[in-house]
């Protein structure tokens, strides 16, 4: 039987992903995945594009600077993915990602264990694993996200045999942002009684609680009270937020373990709620 297989450039559909929403790139830390909904856009999308090939998995590529991240954790659980991790070096530059891709690409086009992929990508880099790809028989489909300005390579584009793009609604499927909010230019605030504060993280930590996707609220709720930490795009975003509340100030040691500790007190909160639900 003939399989289509997807290839997802990770970097390129967060940094462009939150261009095409927002009209500026944001930080992991600002931007939410819901896991199930982008396995169904990017399998029907395959299906489609190779006209009713069956999905052989999703191959999803991403850097890390240290072990996976609770995200990486619940991509490597879901069915039809597979997670292939590189490096994130000290200056945040991805090392490996590209090479991997490439070269998964190629031993699968190789092997004959799939007769069409599709391509989430703008990388130039990656026209030499379609080339080598189309050589074994394999149809290349490349998937873009639309924006004002162009954000694949020109080369690239030219390589493969269909070039299919994605809109914002399509994006909004599977892919939330939530940019820290800005202060006006001039904008002068008055600073916050402690009592005040504290009532505003504890807000942030219930929002960013209840951003959590359901089904995986009790994995990170685990890796919580198992490691004591929280994955680091969770503690970011979680810290970020709270010092956006509180006017920019950075956040006194006491004030990051009182947020902390609120997250994963909604958390449970919540997944108890849900218990009790069903």
């Amino acid at each position: 039987m003939d399989y289509v297989a997807v290839f997802v450039d990770a970097g390129y559909l967060f940094a462009q992903g939150s261009q095409v929403l927002t009209g500026t790139k944001l930080q992991r830390g600002e931007m939410r995945l819901n896991v199930d909904g982008a396995v169904r856009a990017l399998t029907d999308l395959a299906v489609r594009a190779s006209r009713e090939l069956r999905l052989l998995r999703i191959y999803w590529y991403d850097g890390t600077s240290g072990e996976p991240s609770h995200q990486h954790r619940t991509l490597a659980r879901h069915a039809h993915i597979k997670v292939r991790l590189g490096i994130v070096n000290r200056q945040g530059q991805q090392k490996g990602v590209d090479s991997l891709l490439v070269t998964d690409m190629i031993t699968l086009a190789r092997n004959r264990a799939m007769a069409e992929c599709v391509l989430l990508s703008g990388d130039e880099d990656m026209r030499v694993g379609v080339l080598q790809a189309q050589e074994h028989g394999v149809r290349v489909h490349l998937l873009g996200l639309k924006s004002m300005t162009s954000n694949q390579s020109e080369l690239l584009v030219q390589e493969a045999d269909e070039h299919w793009e994605w809109e914002a609604d399509d994006l909004r499927t599977f892919l939330t942002c939530m940019p820290r909010p800005q202060p006006e230019a001039g904008e002068e605030t008055e600073p916050l009684t402690a009592e005040a504060a504290d009532r505003e993280l504890l807000k942030v930590a219930r929002a960013e609680a209840d951003n959590i996707p359901a089904a995986e609220r009790e994995g990170l709720i685990r890796h919580i009270q198992a490691t004591g930490f929280r994955p680091k795009p969770v503690d970011a975003s979680l810290l970020a937020r709270s010092s956006s509340a509180i006017g920019g100030e950075i956040l006194g040691d006491g004030q990051k373990e009182r947020v902390r500790t609120a997250f994963l007190d909604f958390l449970v909160e919540l997944q108890q709620a849900a218990a009790v639900d069903r």
